[in-house]
């Protein structure tokens, strides 16, 4: 199998900027863009080959047919025919809802089966004094909890972090977070679009009528704990592979490149996706080259053997596989 691009699924959301289209140089005529899904296996939401003679194919038919050749062994028999990860670029105008996301044990005890959302961040470009909310600063039980909500006060304990281009943020099932207005963000996640919204300002939906809210719901799902650090520290290097997060659901690495960088892939067993944040080049797999530029996302099958990342000057790319 050679390398595969997809074709976007553009999600129009009532905080939805307008950058998303211009950065991946697509053309569209929706407004509040919200989300790119670049790569998605949720049922009703599964992306489309965009390339060669797989073109048409979705990434579902394709998980079934080709099994461990496409995603690994050791990936197929963990996850089976589902896709198990979520690529998205998010671009906030304004403020997201306050959520949080449950874990795989009360995902599938409350949703047939379903998948928890452990995910994380890089923030791709920020405008001056964007933040993010991600953590809380104090402990507070699930009644102090359900009272903030109620009284408007939940933001009071949320930890506020200022953000730049570069910052990463771990976000494990449980944690409260918001992506805020301003952040243009890459985002890997576990297969799964269940989001417990537990505050959204009041905002009326695109439809005119308040969003729906599910402070009970997330009552159980949230980690009440406080930590440490809620950012992901690391140090950049040119021209070298540098691991940002490593978890059982992806281990994500950046590569910041003005010169090719070669990585044998034939001991990982998984698949690998190539998100391009910035800059141009080659992507060649096992001999067969795939030509990306910013806003492109590529999956490498698990059957590779070997990639070369080629920039044409410079280019920084981000790259996800399962351990």
């Amino acid at each position: 199998m050679y390398p595969l691009k997809f074709e976007p699924i553009l999600k129009t959301v009532v905080w939805g900027g307008e950058k998303i289209a211009p950065y991946k140089e697509i053309e569209t005529d929706q407004k509040h863009i919200g989300e790119s899904w670049e790569l998605s296996g949720v049922k009703g939401n599964e992306s489309v080959v965009a390339n060669g003679p797989l073109a048409g194919r979705t990434i579902a038919s394709l998980v079934k047919d080709y099994k461990g050749e496409l995603v690994g062994k050791h990936v197929y028999e963990n996850t089976g025919d589902e896709f198990p990860l979520l690529i998205k670029f998010i671009d906030a105008l304004s403020d997201l809802s306050i959520q949080v996301h449950p874990n795989d044990q009360l995902a599938a005890a409350r949703h047939n089966g379903s998948k928890g959302k452990t995910e994380m961040w890089y923030v791709v470009a920020a405008e001056p004094g964007a933040h993010l909310l991600a953590g809380l600063t104090k402990s507070i039980t699930p009644e102090e909890y359900a009272a903030k909500v109620a009284d408007g006060t939940i933001t009071d304990v949320l930890a506020r972090h200022e953000v730049h281009p570069g910052d990463v943020f771990f976000l494990p099932a449980g944690r409260i977070h918001a992506i805020c207005g301003g952040c243009f963000i890459a985002e890997i996640q576990q297969t799964s679009d269940i989001t417990y919204r537990i505050y959204d300002y009041g905002r009326l939906g695109l439809d005119g009528k308040p969003r729906e809210v599910h402070t009970e719901l997330a009552k159980d799902a949230i980690d009440y704990k406080v930590y440490d650090n809620y950012r992901t520290e690391y140090t950049p290097q040119e021209n070298e592979e540098v691991e940002l997060v490593s978890c059982k659901y992806f281990t994500t690495s950046l590569y910041d490149l003005t010169l090719p960088f070669a990585r044998d892939l034939s001991e990982i067993d998984s698949f690998m996706v190539v998100m391009c944040l910035d800059g141009s080049g080659t992507i060649q797999v096992d001999g067969e080259d795939v030509y990306v530029h910013q806003g492109e996302t590529v999956l490498i099958p698990a059957s590779a053997d070997d990639v070369c990342f080629i920039p044409d000057d410079t280019m920084k790319l981000i790259t996800s596989y399962i351990k």
